[in-house]
């Protein structure tokens, strides 16, 4: 079954190609891998919910989905969305926040899972952080990308370990012409047209016989965002610019491919992303309590390498080796200033981690209606971390921090094998069938205190079983059915079973797999002219779930990360993009998701973060053949929130933004965008003393040779 795409309104109306859209899907309703890579060195389109043929979609870093949705690059530039958060939440299920705001990172919730529970992944090649997996989604920059593929609830046992409750794949461009390439960029303003910074990319492309090679580059320089004029300002925050909300984000990506004929493809690829940050102040919070951190670096860095073989008309392998390593360093000051380091609450934390693994695929016809999967998959990943911090009532001298711990490093190899099948019981119906077993252990687990030294933790390893299932009907050319069922686990990370977290809490090495078993039942319809229908019924039972819960250890009242949480998420989702004719098109997404979790120790315990209700509706309108408007609103109902002390939860309030964009097309390959975001300058908040922007501006231009 295809995904449900989310493209530029525009492209629903005009007969105009789509320059990087698209979303093949490799599920039991769509092409296999060979057919979609076959296609491509032919130079056929592949077909994208009967829109306009796509090109740019890098099929060899696609994952399997049986539906889901997928944003395309087109639909990411038409509502000015720069960053992987403001772009995954144009999708139906997914909801951005973010993570308390200290921390000054922004988060997604697929149906109600968080970042540990919904792996991230760039062309297939898995994302994830070894020592807490703490992804900031909005260091990712978007312009590079063709699209971004959302599994929901079912995620293929054959992508790897982790996709409790979903997967989100970046899915990088591919040349297409003998010579290609796109300029584009902007600046952004704030309410009174004060300006907040400026956002650039560039590619340049060539696709020849037997060979495909690129190079692109993005930067997003972000002085400051401001805050409503309703704001009332605070101790902490007076207003206006929004004191350290500055982020300073640059990536380089650099692809070559070989394609000796017309079913292979072999590609090396590298990603480098540099980010630096600020961290806004809790508005509220009295100066004992408050964080004055700063991160002034954060690198990672991806090297991979990607292939598809046919071995047989009936076969293909798939293989992939990669290397990623991160560097990050988060300082602590005394001050509101950011200029001295000599109290116990000032501290260096700097992490050095790489993480290293590959995969294989074999893929075969049994017969013209049965297809075997099954795949191996091997993961290290190693952390190493130092802190440096000052001891009360010691001395240190000029020397600022004072005191800097040895390395700590753990060390963890992750396997997988998993098998999927998938039967084409007739020419309208698919039965698809996939297990796995997971599995985990741990080398190293080190920790250093002033009192014990440097020592190691208890070992654990542990593993997991996993299954799912799908059943897809074709009731016609273009309406299908589908229900699903899919069981899976998400292994804890470094952090939730050993940090201290500064003196806060105790270790758990016996912390065992979280555990979903999802189910679904969905419907999707093509009808009239490039319009679209879906929906979709959800439901996920979770055990095991890990939460944070107070302990007494050695005499001393901390917190413990246990398996203590049983609970269950629902809801629906539902989207429609309506061409009335073509010059008019109506459309957007609701989604209603509700949350429960049980949590012992805690009578007033509530999931953070999502809201019950969000959304948005849009209208496209072409006034000419070359201008476009499409005003749209983003909304969402209250969230649940919690003070710093974690002592009071309460509901932040409702909001709707109305926005408004405007795209004049100077020529086919070449266009200016204006956008306006919250243009009623709404005052609200996600988290608790962090209040969001105000009324925002970008302007900008795209072109294409």
């Amino acid at each position: 079954m295809p995904p449900v795409v989310v493209v530029a309104p525009i492209q629903r109306i005009s007969q105009k190609r789509a320059t990087t859209s698209g979303a093949t899907t490799n599920g039991p309703s769509g092409k296999t891998n060979s057919q979609a890579a076959e296609a491509e060195e032919t130079g056929e389109a592949p077909s994208v919910q009967g829109l306009p043929g796509s090109a740019g979609v890098f099929t060899l870093g696609q994952i399997d989905m049986v539906g889901g949705s997928a944003i395309t690059n087109d639909a990411m530039w038409t509502f000015s969305k720069a960053t992987l958060d403001q772009s995954l939440a144009l999708a139906p299920g997914v909801a951005a926040s973010n993570s308390g705001g200290s921390r000054n990172e922004q988060l997604i919730f697929v149906r109600g899972f968080d970042r540990w529970q919904v792996p991230v992944s760039i062309d297939g090649i898995p994302i994830y952080r070894p020592a807490d997996n703490r992804i900031d989604y909005a260091s990712f920059l978007t312009a590079n990308l063709s699209e971004i593929q959302i599994a929901k609830g079912y995620t293929s046992v054959i992508n790897g370990p982790g996709g409790m409750g979903g997967w989100i794949n970046m899915v990088t461009k591919k040349p297409t012409q003998p010579f290609e390439g796109q300029v584009e960029g902007g600046m952004m303003f704030g309410g009174d047209g004060q300006y907040e910074g400026y956002r650039t990319f560039a590619s340049f492309g060539t696709r020849q016989r037997g060979y495909y090679a690129q190079v692109s580059g993005s930067v997003l320089d972000l002085d400051g965002w401001y805050l409503s004029d309703d704001y009332k300002p605070t101790a902490s925050e007076n207003g206006g610019e929004r004191d350290h909300s500055y982020k300073n984000n640059w990536e380089a990506n650099a692809k070559i491919g070989f394609t000796p004929n017309a079913t292979d493809d072999y590609s090396i690829n590298y990603i480098r992303m540099n980010n630096a940050k600020g961290a806004p102040y809790h508005t509220t919070d009295p100066v004992s309590t408050q964080r004055y951190w700063d991160w002034p670096d954060t690198t990672q860095q991806n090297f991979y390498w990607l292939s598809h073989t046919k071995l047989s008309p009936a076969s293909f392998v798939e293989t992939k080796v990669y290397y990623t390593a991160f560097s990050d360093n988060l300082m602590s000051y005394d001050d509101p200033a950011q200029t001295k380091q000599t109290t116990p609450k000032a501290f260096d934390s700097i992490y050095n981690d790489w993480a290293a693994g590959g995969s294989i695929l074999y893929n075969v016809d049994l017969t013209p209606w049965d297809t075997l999967k099954s795949t191996f998959l091997y993961r290290r990943d190693n952390h190493t971390e130092s802190q440096g911090y000052n001891i009360k009532n010691v001395s240190c001298g000029k020397t600022t921090p004072c005191f800097w711990e040895p390395d700590q490093t753990d060390l963890e190899d992750t396997y997988s094998v998993a098998f999927e099948n998938t039967i084409h019981a007739t020419n309208r119906l698919d039965w698809v069938a996939g297990i796995s077993y997971d599995w985990r252990k741990l080398y190293e687990a080190q920790e250093f205190t002033t009192t014990d030294g440097l020592f190691q933790y208890d070992k654990k390893d542990s593993d997991a079983l996993n299954w799912q299932t799908a059943l897809v009907y074709r009731y016609d050319d273009f309406g299908t059915v589908h229900a699903s069922v899919s069981d899976r686990t998400r292994f804890p990370t470094i952090f939730e079973r050993f940090s201290s977290r500064f003196g806060g809490a105790t270790s758990n090495p016996d912390l065992q797999p979280e555990r979903a078993v999802n189910y679904e039942v969905g419907w999707t319809n093509k009808f009239a002219r490039n319009s679209q229908m879906s929906a979709a019924v959800f439901y996920s039972d979770v055990t095991n779930a890990i939460q944070s819960v107070p302990f007494i250890y050695q005499g001393n009242a901390v917190t413990q990360s246990q398996n203590v949480g049983d609970g269950n998420y629902y809801g629906i989702e539902y989207s429609v993009d309506y061409a009335v004719n073509d010059r008019l098109l109506v459309g957007g997404n609701i989604t209603w998701t509700h949350r429960d979790i049980h949590n012992p120790t805690n009578p007033s315990f509530e999931l953070t973060g999502m809201p019950e209700v969000k959304g948005i509706a849009y209208l496209t309108y072409k006034i000419t053949n070359a201008w476009s408007v499409t005003p749209n609103v983003e909304f969402a109902t209250d969230r649940w929130t919690v003070n710093t002390a974690g002592t009071l939860y309460y509901e932040t309030g409702a909001f709707a933004l109305a926005n408004f964009q405007t795209e004049y097309e100077l020529t086919d390959k070449t266009s200016l965008l204006f956008n306006a975001r919250n243009m009623f300058d709404e005052n609200y908040t996600l988290v608790d003393g962090y209040p969001e922007q105000g009324r925002n501006f970008y302007v900008g231009m795209r072109s294409q040779f």
